[in-house]
Order: structure tokens, then sequence, then C-alpha cells
């Protein structure tokens, strides 16, 4: 034991050495033309000196002035966050090489934005509702926007006590108090320290000023949990929201609006803010306080922008994933909205749940009705006043060859072309309700939205605030055709149509068909490991939302509605949350590995008319890079039979098969790694769908690939199962052992499937990928895996 003296002396170097620090300031010196941004840093927590009482007193005395200091993490993540320039940045690295493991810039994230539930297969007082009381206990957290907490879906009315695991706080702030939290909605934070640093950044060089400006002047903000943009309010009561009678948006989907999991709490930590949008390091946190506050379940409807992925240990979403996974909370993300071009998936790592979005069985429709007597079909949610068969002059300004005009951009209209006129207008660069707002102030009476190739035949209803609907590619081509043919003819502009709104239709088919716009793999970082996961429910879903902003979030629509109807990868995000929060509960011993396991071998691959699922897109059959698993049923991920569950150790096989350093992967995974040393292969992680990614230019005809996987059987304890394989002609699937059997102490079992191709004879389609599937059947359950077989052409 040291001698008092000797302690007095430690102390004393301690408060000299912190003082000299706040006084001297430990930042480094600063070129005049080197701007400041906001950094991460990941520090090895196993290497603070005893001397400091605390992780952040070590940061601020050793590494970075307190002042500069935004974010310090200490669950899911150890580290934290400074305002400083990249020389600076670059400095602390070099300078503490032992201690700080890695540091990357802070960088802005885009959001990716009554009936769902039934589509996917709840039945009241049976099946996954019955079994988990409705998620009842269950916490999801939100990572989004914040809350509107008067809605009527975050009611506590006859909820129970909140559940004594939870640990969390409501934080009160601009017109949001702690007692606007209750029993349903058990917990709010905001976080938007990273957001500020960036816009004063902004603002110091003269770029801020005109967000700042323009936010005082039309854009409501709130610091505080409480939700001026409506996704996060929309988001939290999709996943968890209450039983919700006489439901609708402006006559739109009336009936009783719900949440996957009603019964679940909701605990919400906005950090995303209207200015700028999410910010790395304040999401980060975010995962840091959630994983601590006790949640279960943490939906994140965020993601890279452009369909641009960072590598995991570069992605705070993924490195907050993996903490949270580790400590048994189950993360589900949007997959992003991108498509649909292949390659645009985000939200990649392994352990997170990547989401794409696929239609159901309801439709808002609205026809055009020409001149000629055709009818061109299309969508719309516009609830105005409607034409009553009132034939208009249709006009085209695309016709003039200005791209600008073509996309109705704003000033783009001629008054004279367009006053008193049904505009078409080209769909792309400005938002599509906003289109109808410039031909509103150019005098026009109405608009037709039409698709171009890039977004195919994919529609989402609008809440327009003029007569106007969508219509796809095909029927745009049609329209203008029209058009040209009437004024090529003896009557200059002779062209006519109107507009019928048909309000909500139910049971369209065919559905689920994967939306255009939701994102498609392969994989852009690991191509071994099959994204999306799964799809669920992202078209036209009716959801809560902000007394802020009117339904179409501009700043000039002034209506307001209690309910939404949007679409993206991030509405379907949270019916997978609240998926995840019913297993959850039915099953409470269950890792986050498994219940994804369990959504992926039970998805469903065919639409409500028992055939192959489509692509909105093209009109054809879509695929694994489409759909991934499938689409979700929960109906049967209940009772999935077996699952393919993974631990933390094999998370860390994955990083080391992809060449990650140990230094690197402890940016991931906090703890120090050992990698083996016979590289494994990323292909064999224990995942529910298998990629084979063959060399394109391998001597043989035929190459062969053997993948490993296991199962844990959480059916009945006696159970039998049969692999059946399904695979195109010049793919051989074969699986070994071919029958399981299961008992009370067998209740693992590994085999190996072998995939063989002859790739000089094969066809890989537009897609560059053949796929088929293997599944362990029995009397009850069918376990279906994916196969992707591709070809890769190495740097």
């Amino acid at each position: 034991m040291a001698s008092s003296s000797t302690h007095l002396a430690t102390l004393l170097f301690f408060f000299l050495f912190f003082f000299t620090a706040l006084h001297l300031d430990l930042s480094f010196s600063v070129p005049d033309d080197e701007s400041t941004k906001t950094f991460i840093f990941r520090v090895d927590e196993h290497a603070k000196p005893s001397i400091f009482p605390s992780h952040y007193h070590w940061y601020s005395t050793a590494f970075t002035h307190p002042s500069k200091i935004l974010h310090v993490y200490n669950t899911v993540f150890h580290g934290y966050s400074a305002h400083m320039t990249p020389s600076e940045a670059q400095s602390l690295l070099q300078s503490h090489p032992s201690s700080i493991l890695s540091s990357f810039p802070d960088r802005p994230r885009p959001l990716h934005t009554t009936r769902s539930p039934q589509f996917l297969g709840l039945r009241n007082q049976r099946g996954l509702w019955s079994e988990s009381d409705y998620g009842s206990d269950v916490i999801i957290a939100i990572l989004d926007t914040g809350i509107w907490p008067e809605r009527r879906s975050f009611s506590d009315l006859h909820v129970g006590p909140v559940p004594p695991k939870w640990r969390g706080g409501c934080e009160g702030g601009d017109q949001f108090s702690p007692s606007h939290c209750n029993r349903k909605l058990v917990g709010a934070r905001f976080f938007g320290r990273g957001h500020d640093a960036a816009l004063a950044a902004l603002t110091a060089s003269g770029l801020g000023r005109g967000i700042i400006n323009n936010q005082s002047t039309s854009k409501v903000e709130f610091r505080s949990p409480r939700d001026a943009d409506g996704h996060g309010t929309h988001t939290a009561s999709t996943a968890a929201g209450r039983h919700t009678f006489k439901a609708s948006m402006n006559g739109y989907a009336s009936g009783i609006a719900k949440g996957v999991a009603p019964k679940a709490r909701i605990a919400v930590y906005k950090v995303c803010w209207k200015s700028l949008g999410c910010y790395d390091s304040d999401i980060l946190a975010a995962f840091d306080k959630a994983v601590d506050d006790g949640v279960d379940v943490i939906s994140i409807s965020i993601g890279g922008g452009d369909g641009i992925s960072a590598p995991y240990y570069l992605d705070p979403i993924a490195i907050g994933s993996y903490g949270a996974q580790a400590r048994g909370v189950f993360v589900a993300s949007s997959a992003g909205n991108e498509g649909p071009s292949g390659m645009s998936a985000t939200n990649l790592a392994p352990w997170l749940t990547t989401v794409g979005a696929g239609t159901i069985d309801r439709n808002f429709p609205a026809d055009v009705i020409l001149g000629n007597g055709r009818r061109l079909s299309g969508v719309s949610l516009y609830a105005g006043l409607p034409l009553e068969g009132k034939m208009f002059p249709l006009v085209y300004p695309g016709k003039s060859g200005l791209l600008s005009a073509s996309l109705c951009m704003e000033n783009a209209l001629d008054p004279k072309l367009v006053a008193g006129k049904i505009v078409v207008c080209d769909r792309g660069s400005n938002p599509r309700v906003a289109k109808g707002l410039v031909v509103k102030k150019a005098g026009g009476v109405g608009m037709i939205l039409a698709n171009g190739v890039s977004n195919g035949e994919g529609l989402v209803g609008d809440a327009h605030l003029i007569p106007a609907c969508a219509v796809g590619a095909s029927e745009g081509d049609a329209l203008k055709a029209y058009i040209e043919s009437e004024s090529s003819s003896v009557s200059v502009n002779a062209a006519t149509a109107t507009i019928e709104f048909r309000g909500t239709v139910i049971g369209v088919k065919p559905a689920p068909i994967v939306a255009s716009f939701s994102a498609r793999g392969p994989n852009s970082i690991t191509p071994e490991i099959l994204k999306p996961d799964l799809i669920a429910p992202g078209v036209n879903i009716l959801a809560a939302w902000t007394d802020a902003v009117g339904p179409t979030g501009l700043p000039s629509d002034m209506r307001k509605t209690e309910f939404n109807i949007l679409s993206g990868t991030s509405m379907a995000c949270p019916h997978v949350s609240g998926a995840a929060a019913l297993l959850k509960s039915a099953h409470p011993d269950w890792s986050p590995a498994a219940i994804r396991s369990a959504m992926m071998t039970s998805a469903s691959t065919t639409d409500n008319r028992f055939r192959a699922m489509t692509d909105e897109a093209t009109g054809k059959p879509s695929t694994p890079y489409d759909f991934g698993s499938g689409h979700l049923n929960l109906d049967l991920a209940m009772d999935p039979g077996l699952v393919y569950d993974i631990t933390n150790d094999d998370y860390v096989t994955f990083l080391c098969s992809i060449e990650y350093n140990p230094k690197t992967i402890q940016v991931i995974t906090r703890k120090p790694v050992n990698c083996p040393a016979r590289k494994p292969l990323p292909e064999n992680l224990n995942y529910p769908s298998i990629t084979a990614v063959f060399l394109s230019t391998a001597g043989s005809r035929i190459q062969t690939k053997t993948f490993v996987r296991t199962v844990t059987n959480v059916g009945a304890l006696n159970s039998i199962y049969r692999a059946k394989i399904e695979a195109p002609r010049g793919v051989s699937v074969t699986v070994k052992p071919s029958v399981l059997a299961f008992s009370e102490t067998v209740k693992k079992m590994s085999f190996a499937v072998t995939v063989s191709a002859n790739l000089q004879n094969l066809s890989m389609g537009d897609s560059g990928a053949l796929f088929c599937s293997f599944s362990w059947v029995n009397e009850k359950h069918v376990v279906r895996s994916p196969i992707v077989v591709s070809q890769f052409d190495p740097l």
C-alpha cells in the first residue's frame, strides 16, 4: 500500500496537471484556414490510469479540453466525441497510440422516410398477439425525430405499471415536461450536441446563416423530445401504438389504428433535427443511453445517404448496434430508399436486422380520365374539393426541353402556359408535393405526377394541396403521347383531362410487392452476407402524426391531422421492431440473432395470389437481392421450429474473417480480441441465409463451396427434420446430414451445405446472380434459407 505522502503527491500531481490543462488548453495549434469538425474517438477503456476517478476526467485532462467534449460514451461504446480541427484529431491519434484506438469524423445521416398488422398475420385473441400479450412490458427505443406525446396512440389508459427493469428518465425542454411521459411512453430524451456543433461550424464559415434564417421563418423546432417533423411520431406508433378507434388521414384508411406491439412500452431518443438531420455523434450517444436505460428493442430508421455504406468500424450505427446486441438488445434498421438500383442497401452489419419495404393490400386509387375516354390508373391522398368530372386543358411543360420545367421546379413554369390547366410534372429532384404548389402558384388547377424509368411503376400516395395524383412510367408515357397527338392535330392544345379520386380500396392483389424505392442487395461491404434480411410493410402506412406541421411536411401546409400516411423503409423498420417486441415477450430467453432467425426462416416469398412476389419497379419476379429471406410473416415466426443463433464470439470470428486486425475489431467490440491463426471464412457465420460468391477468374469450370451451419431446436423436444432443396439447372446443392433428429438431450445440430456451379454455362441474368433455397421440413415447420450464387471479379 502506498504511503499517505505518496498518495498526497499523486493527487497534487493530478490537480496541478488538470488545472494546467485548463489554463494552457491542451488543444494543438490550429492553422487559420482549417475549419473545426466533430470527431468521435474510440478509447481503450482498460488503458485508463487509476489516478483518474472516471473516464471523463481522463479524457478531459489528458486528451481534450472539457469545453470541446460533446458526448462521453460508456455503454455500447467507450470513448467520446469532441469538436476540433482535423490536425488536432490526427495529433491526438499520434500522441496516444496505445489509448486512442481510432477516430472518425461526425457526419449527418438522412431519415429513411392500421391495416398492416393484419397483413402480417396478426389476429386478435390468438397467435402471436395472444401468446405475447401484445408485447406487454417490452420496451422499444425509437431513435428518430422525437414524439408528439398527446396522441391517442400513446395513451396509458388501462396500461400496467412501468416494468421494474426500466432505468431511464424523461427529459424536459421546449414544450415538453417530464409529466408528458406515462406508463406507455416511459421515457424521452434528446441529443443535439453533435448537430449544434455542426451548425455552429457552418455558421462560422458563413454557410449556416441560410439554414438558421430558414428555420426561424418557416420551420418549427423544439429543443426537447417533442417532434417537429412527424417522422418519429409515425415510427413510434407503427411499432407500438395503442388501439385507436376512428383513425384516418382526412378520411383515407379509416378504421382502428394500432401498432404491431400495441401493449409494448415506448422510449423516445430524439437524434434528428429539422435543420441538419441526424449526426453520428448524437446517434451513438442515444444508443449508449438507451441500452443503459434498459430497453429491449431499438428501432432506427436512419442510414447512409445515396446507398453508400462505411466500413463497420467507421459506422456508429454498426458500432452502437453491436454493443446493444451484445447486451441482448435487438436492433432493427431500415435498408434505405435508394432502390431499385442494385447494391444500394445500407445498414449492412450482420448483427443488425436490415429491413426493406413492401406494399400491403390497401391502395388509394385515383384515375386520370383523358378527353378521348381513356382511363389511366394512379394514386392520391388528395382530400380537398374534387374536380367533379370537369375536363380541363392538359399540358406538359417538359415539351420545351427544359429540365426544370419538366420537373416543375420553383419559378420554372410559365403562367401563360399552365394557367387554368392540369399540368403534367416529371418525378424527381424537388419534393413531390412541392411540385403541386409550383403548379398552383403559376395558376394551374391540378397536377399529374409522372414516374420516369428509374421509378418504374412504383407509386406512393401523397396528401397533395391541389387536385393531383401520381402515375407510373408506362401511364406517364401514354399521357405524354396523348398530349403530343392532340397538340399536333388541327386543334392546338386540344388535350383535356380530369382526375377522379376513389378513396380507399382494400383487398388489392397482388400484395405484397417489393416497393420500387426499397434498397437492394448485394451487400456492398461483405457480399457473403445477404442484405436486406427481409421486407415488411412500408408503402402508404397510416400512423400518428405531429401537430407541428401538416401532412406534407411543407412549411406552407397549415393543415392539422392526428394521423398521416407515409411510405419508405422508415415505415417498414418499426414493423420489424414491433415484431421483435412480440417475439421477445413470447420467448424472453431468445437472443437477438434467434429472433431475427425466426423472422427470416418463416418469411413468405409469395403474394396473396400464391404466386412469386414481384418487383414494383419492373413487374418481374423479385429476388432475394430485393427481399432478402422474404416478407415478414408473424403468424409463422412465433413458432419457427429451428433457429440459427449467433454469439458475440461468432461475430468476432466474422470480423477476423474479413481481415480486420485486432485493434480495428476492438473499435467495434470494446474488448481486445485474438484472431485464430487459420483465417476463418465470412460465409461460415451462422446466418439464416447463404451466399456463395465464386471467383470468375478461377480456372475450373465447376466451382464448389461448403458452408457450415448450426441450428437450435426451439420446437417440440423430439423432432425430426429433413432437408428439402430447390435449385436451378446448373447449380447443385447438397446438405449433409440430410436428416436432423432432436431429442431431450440433443438440442443443437450442425450440418454442411455444399453448393456447386458450372459457371461457364450459367446465365446470371440482370441481377448477376442465381437464386435457390433449402429448407428443414417436418410435419409442422418449414425452416427456409435462401441461397444466392454469384460471381465476383477481384480488383
